[in-house]
């Protein structure tokens, strides 16, 4: 009976989380004022399914 219940509030929480870390880069250039977030987050979102579009965008996002 709770099954259902537990499997789908375990899969938005994962679901969100999933998308949290996917989107990292665009959250830390965000919260850290970057004058080129924008960039940061169609880099991120077009390209961070391939693993090195999302580490490009996380240097960019750190970078000073």
């Amino acid at each position: 009976m709770f099954d259902f219940f537990f499997s789908g509030i375990f899969g938005l929480i994962s679901f969100a989380i999933s998308l949290a870390l996917y989107f990292l880069p665009s959250i830390i250039a965000l919260a850290n004022h970057r004058r080129n977030t924008l960039a940061i987050f169609l880099l991120n979102l077009l390209l961070g399914w391939t693993f090195i579009g999302w580490v490009v965008a996380l240097v960019w996002s750190v970078k000073k």
